[in-house]
């Protein structure tokens, strides 16, 4: 039986795309109509966004502000309220799920911090997540969580980078110049090439 990670962010939710919906509308939309721009200072958004540090794309006046925007004025609608990255991205995973739930331990993981993890839930929930298990991690507890692990299924690039040798690369136009030995484009190739890792380990 191997121990199935399957993450959520650019797996199932596509936050990065809610995340500029909600930026665009709050911040660049409602700050359209002030005349008068302060310390030069505007906010906007660069892209392609090729990578998760999104300090890079998204402009705050301060860290303290881009945290505060994220995980306490507008989690529910960057987190919650997004939309999957495919259009059966959960009937694709729910499929799976009733495939390998006698087989193989699965669970959904994600990396949250402080109220995107109950808006998570709610996602999770709202698109009908059949599988039991959801651990969320962060900077200090990541590598324990995810050592624990025998393949992870994740767009991360910090994920596809430390743990090379037991991941399947969801392709991603941030992850797009890593190289993983799998790596699946749509959740509907995950059950064969779970089959091709096994086919190799036993060999």
């Amino acid at each position: 039986m191997m121990k199935i990670a399957i993450d959520v962010n650019g797996v199932l939710r596509d936050t990065i795309g809610k995340l500029k919906q909600v930026y665009e509308k709050f911040l660049i939309e409602k700050n359209e109509d002030v005349e008068e721009i302060v310390d030069d200072f505007k906010y906007e958004i660069t892209e392609p966004i090729d990578s998760l540090d999104i300090s890079k794309f998204f402009k705050f006046k301060s860290k303290e502000e881009q945290f505060e925007f994220l995980y306490e004025e507008f989690p529910m609608h960057i987190f919650g309220h997004a939309g999957s990255t495919e259009m059966t991205s959960f009937n694709d995973l729910n499929d799976f799920y009733i495939e390998h739930r006698d087989s193989n331990e699965l669970t959904i993981i994600s990396d949250e911090i402080g109220k995107s993890k109950p808006a998570t839930l709610f996602f999770l929930s709202k698109f009908g997540c059949q599988i039991e298990r959801v651990l969320f991690f962060n900077s200090f507890t990541s590598d324990e969580i995810l050592s624990s692990f025998d393949l992870i299924v994740t767009s991360n690039p910090n994920i596809l980078i430390n743990y090379p040798n037991k991941v399947i690369k969801f392709e991603t136009e941030y992850n797009a110049e890593i190289n993983s030995e799998y790596s699946i484009t749509s959740l509907k190739e995950l059950s064969n090439k779970i089959k091709e890792v096994n086919a190799k380990t036993i060999q």
